[in-house]
């Protein structure tokens, strides 16, 4: 089928190719842990303060959205261990709701998910590296572009050449954000031992309250958190997941959690509200009003913290690429891997265009409500479809079983979240909606059943497999599900 496949030559080395499990628990943990923590609680304050109207409310949306990424979470951990393939989101809905919600999940990602987050990502990064060489003036735009960049290609470059760099630097990049979040906690604990309290009377003053903003929120808040789900991405490379999925999921989320909250109560004990919301850079605000000493330490901090957020959300996404590809839903190239290195090297490779291309767009927070709505949308159908397959399927054996209580609340708040957004946000909702809704044609004309002339095909295969002589990528040998 247009694929072209290693010759059995006695030269050629016999290593076989396939993803190997080189992901302990220490690295499933910093993948979840260094994902969460990324640009989110450094950019995401500021949106979750202005749409939830003030300082009380906007900590209760803080333990609001640990508490459901938490069951959310879990509801993964229980498909995770049951359904062993890689692909996370995808292959839960493949599995559990079909074969259409499945691939729209997937269009949804390449087209506009993907790329919007990791463009929200690095402009963070772009932002938060650059920041400290121009103050007090402003940044140009320009130039937070080519730093970003610079860090997605850098990333990308990574992840095509080893596994295990890329998680050991996740690793690394991980335990430095705990630095970094600590820097922020200790002076705000202080401030706050100090008797600073004035940012937190009239906490809960109901004239300042937007209710009808508070589902954004919720997506500033829950984008913080998101990255519990890229531990399911890598099942089959995860060393025993039906230990260490469940085990890294609850420390993860446990540790984050707590960071998130004493983050904020620390924003507001050193910064007032508006302080907070005339700013673009929320930490770098804070660390020059907290400690002016190493006030220009804290940006390239978060920055870093921002590339690992990045390095393990593009890590993850590739495996959705290519579990996808794998079951006949994406091009063959995708499910391709490196003879040498061992990495899905085109499914990682052919990611860059869209991101560079949403990056240039570079409006952060339109885009952080442009693909939010798609995101929790299928993310609670996932759960959703975990309800419907224990239904379905009691006999099935699931060594890590939660109670339904924990996916029923998660999806019916995905679903509140994402109907009231229509109103909240009607225009970025509506974009992300017809993006998502613009895959019926392609899975009707071109998955379900190949209505594609046949000289189409033939190309399309020809290139496929000049393709992969330039990558040196073959479909993998071994079955790791």
């Amino acid at each position: 089928m247009g694929v072209c496949r290693r010759s059995k030559a006695p030269a050629e080395v016999k290593e076989a190719v396939f993803l190997r499990r080189k992901i302990t628990l220490t690295r499933v943990i910093a993948l979840g842990v260094g994902t969460m923590v990324g640009s989110g609680i450094f950019i995401s304050p500021k949106g979750v303060l202005q749409n939830s109207g003030n300082v009380g409310v906007s900590l209760l949306v803080w333990l609001a959205c640990g508490i459901l990424s938490l069951f959310g979470a879990l509801s993964y951990a229980d498909l995770g261990t049951c359904i062993t393939k890689s692909g996370g989101h995808y292959i839960y809905l493949l599995e559990t709701l079909g074969p259409l919600p499945a691939f729209l999940r997937l269009w949804a990602e390449f087209v506009m998910i993907r790329p919007a987050n990791m463009a929200v990502v690095s402009l963070a990064f772009g932002r938060y590296l650059i920041e400290p060489f121009f103050a007090p003036c402003d940044v140009p735009p320009l130039a937070v572009k080519l730093i970003t960049t610079t860090g997605i290609t850098l990333v990308i470059v990574l992840n095509c050449w080893s596994v295990s760099w890329s998680a050991n630097i996740q690793t690394f990049l991980t335990a430095l954000k705990m630095v970094t979040v600590g820097l922020i906690i200790v002076p705000g604990m202080m401030a706050l031992g100090n008797g600073r309290y004035e940012n937190f009377q009239d906490s809960f003053n109901t004239t300042s309250l937007t209710l009808d903003k508070l589902p954004l929120a919720f997506y500033s808040g829950m984008f913080a958190y998101g990255g519990w789900f890229y531990i399911s991405f890598v099942t089959e490379e995860i060393v025993n997941p039906k230990r260490n999925i469940p085990l890294a999921v609850i420390v993860s989320l446990a540790v984050v959690t707590v960071c998130y909250i004493l983050t904020n109560v620390s924003y507001y004990a050193v910064l007032t509200p508006h302080e907070i919301l005339n700013s673009d850079a929320v930490a770098v605000s804070f660390a020059d009003k907290a400690f002016k000493s190493i006030s220009s330490v804290i940006p390239v901090l978060v920055a870093l913290s921002c590339f690992g957020a990045l390095n393990g959300g593009i890590f993850a996404a590739s495996r959705m690429l290519f579990a996808a590809a794998r079951e006949g839903q994406w091009p063959a190239l995708f499910s391709m891997i490196h003879l040498e290195r061992h990495t899905p090297l085109p499914a990682l490779i052919l990611m860059l265009p869209l991101i560079y291309l949403m990056v240039s767009i570079g409006d952060l927070y339109g885009l952080l409500n442009f693909y939010s709505f798609s995101r929790w949308f299928f993310i609670g159908l996932a759960t959703l479809g975990l309800m419907i397959h224990r239904y379905r399927h009691p006999e099935l054996p699931r060594p890590f079983k939660v109670p339904l209580f924990f996916p029923l609340v998660f999806t019916i708040a995905s679903f509140c979240i994402v109907g009231t957004s229509l109103y909240s946000d009607p225009v970025n909702t509506s974009i992300g909606c017809a993006v998502t809704l613009s895959g019926l044609p392609v899975y009707y004309l071109v998955v379900q059943k190949a209505r594609i002339p046949g000289c189409i095909t033939s190309m399309f295969n020809s290139i496929t497999v000049k393709l992969q002589i330039l990558m040196k990528v073959v479909p993998q040998d071994v079955l790791t599900y």
